[in-house]
């Protein structure tokens, strides 16, 4: 499987590189960006429209602290395409103290309204190892859960090297999704069974270990990402439209056509994000 997908990459940079146009797709959502990095300072509304031009219809952008947070409410004002989710990412929480925590926590919940999800928040044990932190990652993580469930809204989790920590403190929730998912595959059948969605960025175009989680994940509870800027499926900054690159490479693992993994995983990010 793994030759067939670099095969298939390389064909695809060298179509690219030679003009030649792959099958359209359309209706594509990217469920996870972040737009207002300053990655795209110089070429924003480019991006943007680059994604549109590739068949991206909507884009999820997540926040992680309050400046992010707020810049993601602003660009889904000014953007009919862009929604926003608000969080307090576990790596946005060193060198914050208490209060600090509690204005981001404040803000997600003022202005949940503006938001069709809360997150991305939860808990990273890859860059954080020592104890004493990792504990104070799930004490905030429990405050924004509960924000979460007090105003109904889906939990977006960041889980690094933690999905199975994670997943044990959301099973009281109905609506969850676990973005750029990389852990086992049992955890990940637990979280489906339970009814949760299983986010794959980009990096499944060149990561073995993912593209056997699309192989396995069921597509009724699969989500695509870009992640952007991070984790692009090539080198350089990634980007909305590489979301694409997932679509059709995981229809190829999957032995389904392009535009129905397309179709499935909008229907998937509507449903659980509650959007048209």
């Amino acid at each position: 499987m793994i030759g067939d997908v670099q095969r298939y990459m390389q064909g695809t940079t060298q179509g690219n590189m030679q003009g030649n146009v792959q099958m359209t797709l359309s209706g594509v959502i990217d469920s996870h960006c972040h737009l207002d990095f300053k990655h795209f300072n110089k070429d924003r509304e480019a991006v943007m429209e680059n994604a549109r031009k590739a068949g991206v219809v909507r884009m999820i952008n997540s926040g992680v602290d309050y400046s992010t947070n707020s810049k993601s409410l602003e660009l889904a004002k000014n953007y009919d395409f862009i929604s926003a989710t608000l969080g307090l990412s576990p790596n946005s929480i060193d060198g914050k103290n208490d209060p600090e925590i509690k204005m981001i926590l404040d803000q997600i919940e003022s202005n949940a309204s503006q938001a069709v999800g809360i997150g991305e928040a939860g808990l990273d044990y890859y860059h954080t190892k020592d104890a004493p932190s990792r504990e104070r990652q799930a004490e905030i993580f429990k405050k924004v859960i509960a924000i979460a469930e007090s105003l109904n809204l889906p939990l977006v989790i960041h889980s690094r090297d933690a999905e199975q920590p994670a997943l044990d403190m959301v099973k009281h929730l109905d609506r969850v999704v676990f973005h750029c998912y990389s852990g086992t595959l049992p955890t990940m059948k637990e979280a489906q069974d339970r009814g949760y969605y299983i986010s794959l960025a980009t990096n499944v175009c060149r990561s073995g270990h993912h593209q056997i989680l699309a192989r396995n994940v069921s597509l009724d509870h699969l989500l695509v990402e870009t992640d952007s800027p991070f984790l692009s499926p090539r080198k350089g900054r990634n980007e909305p439209a590489n979301v694409l690159d997932s679509v059709r490479l995981i229809a190829r693992i999957k032995g389904l056509e392009p535009q129905e993994v397309a179709a499935q995983t909008a229907t998937n990010t509507k449903r659980i994000y509650n959007i048209r």
